[in-house]
């Protein structure tokens, strides 16, 4: 028995007590084998769930006759810091089905500290006591629905897929945590209720048949896993004993059989949008404003359980807040931006593929666009066609045409092959990837992934067929783990459908991991120290056999400490020869001599041959306190520039800090700052510094006000050779243009009224300006550049 369980108050009634409880008195025949009480403790992972025809009211209130039939899951384990162990904390799940809805109800005990909980809005429910519901009705433990609910009911929902579509999978080091995919932007149609009990809470969840996918077949086995996160300790805890050290977190769920007799409804969802907008733009002297409003929409037909369609004319594609800034540590590549529109965040982990081949934000302003996608026995197809505006192609005439399409084969327990095509055409011009991979997982610990692919491209008459290549070796054990890799991408290698920040490399990447864990209530709960090495050579350097462009070595330093604490310490060292192709149209400008204006004297711009740095990075992340939690981080060292292929100064700061004052204000502000200065002089190369905002009121669940202010001050000085201190130019076709200080103090500013009932139908109302100034932080003499109001209006239809 967990600790947790001994230490529970009477008042807190126990699923397990009622269960036995109904089965002694004989009102739930065969309740210890058909309904019962599965411990995961025990190894009791496959729950046989009842079907019941009852109806119930979702208020958070376990109190209907169905619950005490339910199945009961209990017996839960630590997961993070330290898994296989006893949970200290307590938890119940009681499942039963209906033949439309599935329904869950969770008693949470909570015998160590305080419940956090907040009214937050939709998917904001990480800085409070939560449990994830891991869905995978198709039972291949791959993929599955995340139905997320804070003490109140709040919900998170997403998709989770174990592995990841990048190189570096989103919070793992390639063996402390499996790796995974996990996408909130996905929002389902379910209720949930909750409330708090003494020495815990309790929340009563129904998820409608209709909101999700699931296999076509009569009796049916689906995979299920709970996650609990608990706040004031910053554990995490499941209810089979999930091993960290495994390739694969989903592979490691438990069963919910007895599954049959499910409705497979058509299901039919139309959601007509309607926009207005009032738009102006300025100068400084003179404004022009324009109104518009349009009429769009969206329908989903689900064919089947397995098999979706959707389609979309003139979408409202418009984002209700506008992406954070970001300051880029390597200046030569694009930022990546995630996916947040409804149309495409619907089915999105059906398209993942590595390397992010498939990236939908290419697709700017559909003028219409169709998507289908499902799931046939262990094979996955998911296809997206769409008509973009013609002011997304390169001479503004043509309409990009996309036609990507995703599909996957399941293969053995926890294996995967994919093939990936995607085809973007404007006019004559064309850009077209073909790629196959694989990951194969064995041994519980060891993985191999491997990709393959060929784009060719047509632009102004001439056509590159160029090869791209990624193969990884890992090994994710609980105490050693370990990620050797090599991939290659052509100069040429181009994926307009995707989001591909760099080519032209070949890359080696060897990195071995050991970690320490602490005994139960140590200061030091575990110790992960990462070391390795990168390579990285041009790829017609690598073919001729020449030097190693860039290297990397490296010692991450991960600590978690009692109480939810993270520290990581990373000294990095770096080398790098510049290539002097990217500085081909770099010229020095020398002053000519003698009177009069004579024409400007350039001289040849000489690359450094190689450049060391030495740099340390910093995080630490606080525990999820009931009133705030905060992450910080900082670079600090010798750095480059690539502007001007130099050695630098950098000076690297970024707070997060999360304000929770009371149940419905929330705060989240934010504040990046860098700083390059030339290692040689110690003058400013650029100064970036951004403070932001959110202020987030929720009325209630559906209604919620929100401001967000950021403040954009950034400046880069004229660019100065390294050797002489002389200006440097570009010179192209002939055209000398100088390398000019540029410095901007942008001021941007966001209201938004929102109403949402449920997802698809949305009353949003909102107000937004870009100002600017011409010193920073003054806050007068702001100009405005550009500001708007809109509204949007929009209802889901469903049958």
């Amino acid at each position: 028995m967990d600790q947790g369980e001994r230490l529970k108050r009477p008042r807190a009634r126990s699923f397990a007590w009622l269960t036995c409880a109904v089965a002694v008195l004989g009102t739930a025949p065969g309740a210890l084998h058909g309904q019962g009480v599965f411990n995961g403790r025990k190894g009791e992972t496959s729950a046989r769930i009842p079907r019941l025809d009852a109806t119930i009211v979702v208020d958070g209130a376990l109190d209907e006759t169905a619950w005490r039939q339910a199945a009961v899951l209990t017996g839960f384990s630590s997961y993070l810091p330290i898994d296989n162990r006893a949970a200290d904390d307590s938890t119940e799940v009681a499942i039963w089905y209906t033949p439309t809805d599935v329904y869950f109800g969770i008693r949470a005990f909570e015998s160590h500290g305080p419940v956090h909980a907040t009214l937050a809005a939709r998917d904001r429910t990480d800085s409070d006591d939560n449990v994830q519901l891991l869905l995978d009705p198709f039972n291949d433990r791959r993929r599955a629905f995340v139905f997320g609910v804070n003490p109140l009911g709040v919900q998170t929902d997403g998709t989770r897929t174990d592995a990841s579509t990048s190189p570096q999978p989103r919070g793992t080091t390639f063996g402390g945590t499996p790796p995974a995919s996990i996408d909130l932007n996905p929002d389902f149609q379910w209720e949930s209720r909750g409330r708090l009990i003494e020495g815990g809470y309790e929340v009563e969840v129904r998820v409608p048949l209709k909101s999700i996918r699931f296999q076509g077949t009569d009796a049916q086995t689906w995979s299920f896993q709970v996650l609990r996160f608990v706040q004031h300790s910053g554990y995490q805890q499941t209810w089979t004993a999930a091993r960290r050290g495994s390739a694969a977190f989903l592979s490691q769920s438990g069963s919910l059989t007895g599954i049959a007799g499910l409705r497979r409804d058509m299901v039919v969802e139309l959601n007509p949008e309607f926009t207005a907008s009032r738009t102006s733009l300025g100068n400084g002297s003179a404004y022009h404003s324009d109104a518009t409003s349009a009429f769009g929409g969206n329908v989903r037909w689900r064919l089947l359980p397995n098999l979706t369609v959707n389609g979309t004319v003139r979408p409202d594609f418009s984002q209700v807040e506008a992406d954070a800034a970001q300051i880029p540590g390597d200046t030569r590549f694009s930022l990546f931006f995630p996916e947040k529109r409804p149309f495409f965040v619907d089915g999105s982990e059906q398209f993942d593929s590595p390397n992010n081949l498939i990236y939908t934000r290419r697709i700017v302003q559909p003028d219409a666009a169709v998507k289908l996608s499902g799931k046939f026995g262990r094979s996955n197809v998911a296809l997206i066609s769409a008509i973009d505006d013609r002011r997304a192609s390169s001479n503004g005439r043509d309409h990009p045409l996309y036609n990507l399409v995703r599909l996957r084969r399941d293969i053995f327990r926890a294996s995967t092959l994919g093939v990936t095509l995607t085809d973007r055409t404007a006019g004559a011009d064309y850009n077209r990837v073909a790629s196959t991979d694989t990951r194969l997982v064995w041994g519980g610990v060891y993985a191999l992934t491997a990709q393959g692919s060929l784009s060719s491209t047509r632009s102004a008459g001439t056509t590159h067929t160029s090869p791209q290549w990624d193969v990884s070796h890992t090994r994710s054990g609980f105490r050693y783990g370990y990620l050797y890799s090599f991939s290659g991408f052509d100069p040429h290698f181009q994926a307009l459908s995707g989001f591909v920040p760099r080519n032209d490399f070949v890359r080696a990447q060897a990195y071995n991991r050991v970690s320490f864990y602490g005994k139960p209530g140590s200061f030091i709960e575990s110790w992960l120290f990462r070391q390795g090495a990168d390579a990285l050579w041009s790829w017609d350097g690598f073919r001729d056999g020449k030097s190693v462009q860039e290297t990397k070595l490296q010692g991450e330093n991960v600590f978690n400490l009692r109480g939810g604490w993270i520290v990581s310490l990373t000294p990095v060292s770096e080398g790098f020869r510049f290539d002097p192709r990217s500085y081909a149209h770099y010229r020095t400008l020398r002053p000519a001599p003698g009177s009069g204006n004579p024409p400007p004297d350039t001289l040849s711009f000489l690359v450094n041959d190689r450049v060391a740095t030495a740099e340390v990075l910093a995080r630490v992340t606080t525990p999820q306190y009931r009133l705030f939690s905060g992450r910080f981080s900082s670079i600090i060292g010798r750095d480059v520039d690539f502007f001007e292929a130099a050695p630098a100064h950098r000076t690297d700061l970024t707070a997060d800090i999360d304000l929770r004052p009371s149940a419905k204000l929330r705060l989240t502000t934010s504040y990046l700052y860098s700083v390059y200065t030339r290692w040689r002089d110690n003058t400013t190369l650029s100064r970036a510094s951004v403070p932001r905002i959110k202020v987030e009121y929720q009325v209630s669940r559906p209604l919620f006000l929100r401001f967000v202010g950021q403040y954009d001050s950034r400046t880069r000085d004229a660019l100065r050779d390294p050797r002489t201190d002389l200006p440097i130019v570009t010179v192209r076709n002939g055209v000398i243009s100088p390398a000019m200080e540029v410095t901007t103090h942008d001021l941007r500013v966001d209201w938004l009224v929102s109403f949402v009932p449920n997802p698809g139908t949305v009353v949003f109302a909102g107000y937004g300006a870009s100002l600017t100034e011409p010193d920073a932080f003054r806050f007068h003499d702001m100009q405005r550049v550009r500001d708007g109001f809109f509204v949007k209006l929009s209802y889901l239809f469903r049958r």
